[in-house]
């Protein structure tokens, strides 16, 4: 038998079908990547999602991947607005860290969210923001090559995206 994989076959069926759009959603993901203009990649700003925390192997994927950026020299800024789970009782940041060092971390009482800016060089180095909902964003520090960094002013990045949505699209998030 010649199977010609050019042409679409009809899905197959069956008495039960389930499909998992976890990993759908998760690579979705919000990641922007700042590169030098010869392409090398100095900077990553990951704003996690719901699908991030979805399961127990979408979480795991998304902190390894993350710590395996740190390990290659890449700063990186993760945003995290989701408070934690139960995959995730410290949050993202905890899990990310304990990939780096056997330093824990405990996220202070009454700040379930962190916004983490990562410096890779000369040390690896965490600075951690927990914040919680009503709470401005802060501005934060975007490491792009050792010691150099830019600040974001995420609040205000946040209020000025949010003021250019068209009414229907902010009515629809309220």
């Amino acid at each position: 038998m010649v199977v010609s994989l050019a042409e679409p076959k009809a899905k197959p069926t069956a008495s039960i079908v389930m499909t998992a759009d976890v990993e759908r959603y998760a690579e979705k993901a919000n990641r922007i990547v700042i590169r030098h203009e010869l392409g090398k990649v100095l900077g990553v700003i990951e704003i996690v999602s719901p699908g991030n925390k979805d399961s127990a192997h979408v979480l795991r994927t998304f902190v390894e991947k993350t710590a395996e950026l740190l390990f290659e020299g890449i700063n990186l800024l993760v945003v995290d607005p989701f408070p934690p789970g139960p995959r995730d009782p410290q949050g993202i940041h905890a899990l990310i860290w304990s990939e780096i060092t056997d330093h824990s971390f405990k996220l202070p009482t009454g700040l379930p969210l962190t916004i983490v800016s990562y410096q890779t060089e000369p040390t690896k180095t965490a600075y951690v923001e927990p914040i919680s909902v009503g709470v401005a964003l802060p501005t934060m520090p975007l490491f792009l090559e050792g010691d150099f960094y830019v600040d974001l002013p995420l609040e205000l990045t946040y209020q000025e995206t949010w003021n250019a949505l068209p009414l229907l699209l902010r009515q629809l998030v309220e």
